[in-house]
């Protein structure tokens, strides 16, 4: 079954390009009932952030839970696999699924990108460990310091201040990786491997409102004191766009007739 989403990217006169980049997102969660009018799913969050960026894009949405994938020989520029309640060790059918189907475009050589269930799921299949993190829940705006800075990760950055909602951590990288990110609670924040696979643990498609939103809905699940850290912490700038902007360079570097500005 193939029911994809067709999501455009404007234009921007800031650029010099001949073609668009192709994305695919690999939605591997709905929204709670109450935030979809709003927000209506995390493939349009992502359209949103993107749409800020100086490169243009067409995205198709794809909702791999329900088992809707790109028709075969269908290829991107990359495949973004978005956050999800679920674990990324877990034994869903659908997740053995997209692992397979994941395993297969790497081994093709195309360019994967991971936020969160995403980050956790492709450190996994490709040799690291993603576990329940035994610090709890990580939620609100959390900081990081950036480790790497490759030539893509313009605007380059000391720090990076990105939302997050998440218990389960990769704990382990693949042998190949590069750490680009850490931080004391979650030491392995964002990841690459080689000029292929790209990976946060924060959501940088996540806007302020919709984080407390969501922290109201799991006060009780995260706790008091958590909870109120968190709520707290929703005063400090999430730099979510600079994050977009280095995952379109990231997948643009090397790809004929895209520049960015």
């Amino acid at each position: 079954m193939h029911a994809r989403r067709l999501l455009n990217h404007p234009r921007s006169p800031q650029v010099i390009r001949s073609m668009s980049l192709r994305i695919c997102i690999l939605e591997t969660d709905v929204l709670r009932p109450e935030l979809v009018d709003q927000y209506q799913g995390y493939g349009r969050m992502f359209q949103r952030l993107f749409a800020q960026q100086p490169l243009a894009a067409q995205f198709e949405v794809f909702n791999v839970v329900q088992g809707d994938y790109p028709a075969a020989g269908e290829r991107y520029d990359a495949y973004l696999v978005t956050g999800s309640k679920a674990d990324s060790f877990g034994s869903d059918p659908w997740i053995q699924t997209l692992k397979t189907f994941l395993l297969e475009r790497y081994e093709n050589g195309d360019k994967l990108l991971g936020i969160c269930f995403g980050h956790q799921l492709l450190a996994l299949l490709l040799g690291g460990r993603a576990e329940r993190a035994s610090q709890g829940w990580g939620v609100g705006i959390h900081r990081y310091e950036v480790k790497q800075r490759p030539q893509w990760m313009s605007p380059a950055l000391e720090e990076l201040t990105l939302l997050i909602s998440h218990q389960d951590q990769v704990t382990a990288l693949p042998e190949n990786a590069t750490l680009l990110a850490s931080s004391e609670f979650c030491p392995v924040a964002a990841y690459c491997i080689e000029d292929q696979v790209l990976c946060f643990q924060g959501h940088p498609e996540f806007v302020h409102d919709y984080s407390r939103a969501l922290l109201d809905i799991r006060q009780k699940c995260i706790g008091e004191p958590v909870y109120s850290q968190a709520v707290e912490s929703l005063v400090h700038d999430h730099q979510g766009t600079a994050v977009a902007e280095w995952m379109m360079r990231f997948v643009a570097q090397g790809k004929k007739g895209v520049q960015a500005a």
